[in-house]
């Protein structure tokens, strides 16, 4: 994707135009499930079965034109016995295709001590088996990006050798990225807690480095906007990631105290933004796109499902455009005669810009709703889905 910066010749809405037709955003098919807290959880009239999460997922693209793919959880929606052909027709049929692969090691019993981090062999073999098969699936499905994520650590002081860990895991990785296809990728997610406490085995973005190198040339970082601790400057490390080649992609979400799973700039818009314009910036300078997977990872129990990821898409494309206004050549020039307050200030300007009329433009260019929520809403889809799966949310609600 090319990168453009506002010019006196260049109108609003054809660089909005321009920065939307390169956005394309991966929904989680989990995100269309019913999920809670470890408290509880409220029901919807929630998709269960992989025809309803595409189904679902079919609607947020019908109405945004931006997300083509959906990612898939292995054991969640591709158990063992299921072909691979049956779950690209069942996509198609619903105007999506599969997105990215994620393992699941984080689930079963024999990882309560962690998964290619664990003490015993057999469970880190195990482990490994599972995230193979899911690379396998990956290459069947012709899916690019397989993005485990894991939640090996320890929560007590002494009970587990760091190092030995962090070799197991690296091996793990390796071996995982010696079994991807020529245009797969591995793409190593960090976390600092959660659900571990005293430590986590890839923690932050310098840890998962190391080991994406270590793994081989086609594994990179993966950023969860949601994994880091209050007040890290996120786009400083994508500016780094980026610099080192590295930056693989995103999970979007936002959140206020942790990993809240938020819906996407809710609480900070203008960190999403400083997040995409340091994107941009990278590839003004270099003249090249950069390639990134933009993937929304957020689940609720309290919004609606299929509403809250057009909202999500409709905030990213906003913040997304808002972005691509930044003049860089004036920027590059004011931070090079140091002054501050112009360079600030052509940040503060174009993210004070309503980019919504030139939003509501591209989208009737592209035959699509000027407003997909309102659009959705009006679809009669929520009330049938409502309907169908009635009977159903009310037995679990009893058995609850």
């Amino acid at each position: 994707m090319a990168s453009h910066s506002y010019t006196s010749s260049t109108s609003i809405t054809e660089i909005v135009a321009a920065a939307l037709d390169g956005l394309q955003i991966e929904l989680p098919s989990w995100g269309f499930a019913d999920t809670g807290t470890r408290f509880g959880k409220f029901l919807q009239p929630a998709a269960r079965t992989l025809e309803e999460k595409f189904s679902d997922a079919g609607q947020v693209h019908k109405f945004t034109g931006a997300c083509p793919t959906v990612a898939l959880h292995v054991l969640w929606d591709v158990p063992e016995g299921t072909r691979p052909s049956d779950v690209k027709k069942l996509a198609e049929r619903y105007g999506v295709r599969p997105g990215s692969i994620s393992p699941n090691v984080f689930q079963d019993q024999i990882y309560k001590h962690g998964s290619l981090c664990n003490e015993q062999e057999s469970v880190r073999q195990h482990a490994l088996n599972h995230i193979l098969d899911s690379v396998r699936i990956a290459r069947e499905l012709g899916s690019r990006d397989v993005t485990p994520w894991f939640a090996d650590g320890s929560n007590f002081p002494g009970t587990a050798n760091v190092r030995a860990r962090k070799r197991w895991m690296a091996e793990g990785l390796k071996r995982t990225h010696d079994a991807l296809g020529p245009d797969q990728r591995l793409l190593v997610e960090y976390k600092p807690f959660e659900p571990a406490f005293y430590h986590t085995d890839i923690a932050d973005w310098g840890m998962a480095l190391v080991l994406a190198r270590c793994a081989g040339p086609k594994a990179r970082v993966l950023v969860d906007t949601g994994h880091h601790y209050q007040a890290q400057n996120i786009e400083q490390i994508v500016a780094w990631l980026l610099d080192e080649g590295m930056l693989g992609g995103f999970h979007f979400n936002d959140r206020r105290y942790a990993d809240d799973d938020l819906t996407l700039g809710s609480i900070d818009p203008y960190q999403v933004f400083r997040i995409f314009a340091e994107i941009r910036f990278y590839e003004w300078e270099t003249g090249r796109g950069a390639d990134l997977a933009y993937m929304v990872d957020q689940s609720h129990n309290l919004k609606g499902k299929i509403e809250e990821m057009i909202q999500t898409v409709m905030a990213a494309q906003e913040l997304h455009a808002k972005a691509a206004l930044i003049d860089f050549a004036a920027l590059s020039k004011a931070q090079n005669e140091q002054r501050l307050i112009d360079a600030e200030n052509l940040y503060k300007d174009a993210f004070s810009t309503d980019v919504r009329p030139a939003v509501r433009e591209w989208r009737r260019a592209k035959g699509l709703a000027e407003d997909p929520l309102a659009a959705f809403r009006e679809s009669g889809y929520m009330e049938r889905i409502t309907r169908e799966r009635a009977g159903r949310t009310a037995a679990l609600s009893s058995y609850a």
